[in-house]
C-alpha cells in the first residue's frame, strides 16, 4: 500500500462567469510553489456533459476502481454479491421549462425522518426487486438486477440542474422511469410531508440514482487520498466569494503541508479537478533543463483553468 499523500481537489476551478472573476483577484503563493516543484502527468480531459465528475474519475483511478461507471455504492458496501446503487432523497422543483434537482442537504433530513421515509418507499422498490437499505440520512443502498451496468450521473453533477439531462437511459432504465413517476405521484399527498410543512420543512418528491454496478472482486488496497470538499461545496452552490476563502484556507493548510513536505525531499501527488478535466502532478527527480526551464517559465494555477 503507497504511503505517497494525494492531494485531490475536486472543483478546483469553474467554467462559470464568476469564478472567472474570483480567480483574477486569488493569490495561491504555497500552491504556486507547489506546482513549481512537480512534474505534470497525463491529463484527464471530458466533458461538462460526462456523468462522472473529473475528480469522481480521479478518485477511482487512485482507488483501483473500474471507470465509469465507478460501481460506487457496492465500493462503499464492500459487496460482491450482484449489482448495487446509491438512491439519495431529495425534492424536484417543476417549473415551466425545468425540473431543478435542489441540494439533498437543504432538506434538513435527520436520520428519524429518513428511516420512515424509507419505510414508505422500501416495499414499492421490493416490487420490482430492488432491496433498500439505510446508510445515512440523505443516502440509502439499494441492491438490485436493474442496477447492473446502469451508467448513473454523480449527484455533484446534478444538484441546483436540470435533471431531465442526467436521467439514466430510458431505455435502459425503464423501471427506474417508472419509479420516478410513482414516487412523486405517492408522496405529493402524503401524510409524510404533511408532517414536514408543518415543521416548516421543505417536502420530498422524489429521489436520486448514482454510483451503480456491480463489484465482482474487491480492488488492491490503497492509502486514500485527501479529499477537501469546501471548494466543492461552494462551487455547486455558485458562492463565489466562499468559494475563494475556501481556496484561501486550502493553500494555507493542506496545500501549504504537501510544499513544505515535498521541499523536504519527499514524494507527493496533487490533482485538481475541473468541470470538464483533471490534472495531475507527482514529485519525481527532474533534469537541469526541467529546473532551469522552471525559473523562467513558472506555473501559475490561474493560467489552467481552461484546461478544467
Amino acid at each position: 500500500m503507497s504511503d505517497t499523500p494525494h492531494l485531490l481537489i475536486p472543483l478546483a476551478a469553474s467554467h462559470a462567469e464568476g469564478c472567472a472573476q474570483a480567480m483574477q483577484r486569488l493569490a495561491l503563493p504555497h500552491l504556486d510553489a507547489l506546482l513549481a516543484r512537480l512534474t505534470p502527468l497525463e491529463a484527464d480531459a471530458g466533458e461538462e456533459t460526462d456523468f462522472a465528475p473529473p475528480h469522481e474519475r480521479a478518485l477511482a483511478r487512485h482507488l483501483n476502481l473500474p471507470g465509469a461507471p465507478t460501481p460506487w455504492a457496492a465500493w462503499h458496501a464492500r459487496r460482491q454479491d450482484g449489482a448495487w446503487a446509491f438512491i439519495t432523497p431529495c425534492q424536484w422543483h417543476v417549473g415551466a421549462d425545468h425540473v431543478t434537482l435542489t441540494d439533498p442537504a437543504a432538506l434538513r433530513l435527520d436520520e428519524a425522518d429518513s428511516r420512515a421515509l424509507l419505510a414508505i418507499l422500501a416495499p414499492w422498490f421490493a416490487e420490482d426487486g430492488i432491496t433498500l437499505a439505510y446508510d445515512q440520512p440523505t443516502r440509502w443502498l439499494a441492491r438490485g438486477a436493474v442496477f447492473e451496468g446502469l451508467a448513473t450521473a454523480s449527484l455533484d453533477r446534478v444538484v441546483q440542474r436540470d435533471v431531465r439531462a442526467w436521467l439514466p437511459d430510458a431505455g435502459q432504465a425503464r423501471l427506474v422511469h417508472r419509479l420516478h413517476s410513482e414516487m412523486q405521484m405517492l408522496l405529493y399527498t402524503h401524510p409524510f410531508n404533511d408532517a414536514r410543512a408543518a415543521r416548516g420543512l421543505p417536502p420530498v418528491n422524489a429521489f436520486w440514482v448514482h454510483g451503480a454496478g456491480a463489484l465482482p472482486q474487491p480492488p488492491a488496497p490503497v492509502a486514500p487520498p485527501e479529499v477537501p470538499t469546501a471548494l466543492r461545496d461552494a462551487a455547486l452552490r455558485e458562492d463565489w466569494p466562499a468559494w475563494t476563502a475556501a481556496w484561501q484556507a486550502l493553500d494555507a493548510g493542506p496545500v501549504a503541508r504537501l510544499a513544505a513536505h515535498v521541499a523536504a525531499g519527499g514524494t507527493a501527488r496533487l490533482t485538481l479537478c475541473g468541470e470538464r478535466g483533471a490534472l495531475a502532478w507527482h514529485a519525481a527527480p527532474r533534469g537541469l533543463r526541467q529546473k532551469i526551464q522552471s525559473l523562467f517559465k513558472p506555473q501559475r494555477f490561474t493560467s489552467l483553468r481552461e484546461q478544467l
